[in-house]
């Protein structure tokens, strides 16, 4: 596949863990053009040094920035580590999210095991 567009974005409690699976994947990442929520965006530059395009922090916007990117066929691929043991103030929001990935048929993977499975097949 070329280059594609992918979105990043972690619940806190699992923002340390894309860190470090990005960190194991810089190179194949490196080739792609990446996208992430403020907070978590900002999180993998620092781990990783790759350049990623920063939308608005989570909770202010950025799952929805990255629902209309799917929407409007700007994204290829969500990944999205979701916490499934805590409640998110903003659940609408992330549902919303996942439904855009699932309604336009965009690889979605929320968690490190799909995580990998996806960018494999970049």
């Amino acid at each position: 596949m070329a280059m594609a567009r992918i979105g990043l974005v972690a619940h806190d409690d699992k923002k340390d863990d894309l860190c470090r699976w990005a960190e194991a994947h810089r190179d194949k990442l490196a080739q792609h053009e990446l996208w992430g929520t403020g907070t978590t965006g900002s999180r993998i530059m620092a781990a990783t040094g790759l350049s990623v395009h920063l939308l608005k922090s989570g909770p202010l916007g950025g799952d929805q920035q990255l629902g209309a990117m799917i929407c409007e066929g700007r994204l290829d691929v969500l990944i999205f580590f979701i916490d499934p043991l805590s409640a998110q103030p903003h659940d609408v929001d992330v549902k919303a999210l996942t439904r855009l990935a699932t309604l336009y048929d965009v690889p979605c993977a929320n968690n490190k095991s799909t995580a990998d499975a996806v960018l494999a097949y970049l």
